[in-house]
């Protein structure tokens, strides 16, 4: 049987960010430190509108505008201290990490089309 929430605290996105470890380089054990947010679900939304451009007769993504946008939304900071421009500007091999540890907007709305949920 389903019981009602009695702690509310549960229901939101947590306020404190959770600080990840990225390497510099496969053969380096330099690190590149960064704190990522947990988004609301409002921010998913608005990550996922980012997305998306409407015409009259056609639709495109640019998941260029999402990673900006979740640069600028999600990662709290930085160490070394990195601005979002040098953030976007972050190699490759560093970039394919960040992706995993940043919120994926994605997700939920994959999961839902796999369950018929949404």
């Amino acid at each position: 049987m389903s019981e009602i929430v009695n702690d509310k605290s549960m229901l939101f996105a947590r306020t404190e960010s959770e600080c990840h470890e990225l390497k510099v380089s496969p053969d380096s054990e330099q690190i590149l430190k960064i704190w990522v947010k947990e988004p609301t679900w409002l921010q998913v939304e608005q990550a996922l509108s980012s997305v998306m451009e409407l015409s009259e007769d056609s639709m495109s993504l640019d998941l260029n505008k999402m990673y900006r946008f979740m640069a600028e939304e999600f990662i709290e900071k930085t160490e070394p201290s990195l601005s979002t421009t040098e953030i976007l500007r972050l190699s490759p091999f560093i970039g394919e990490q960040l992706k995993e540890v940043l919120p994926n907007p994605f997700t939920d709305l994959l999961e839902g089309a796999d369950t018929g949920k949404a």
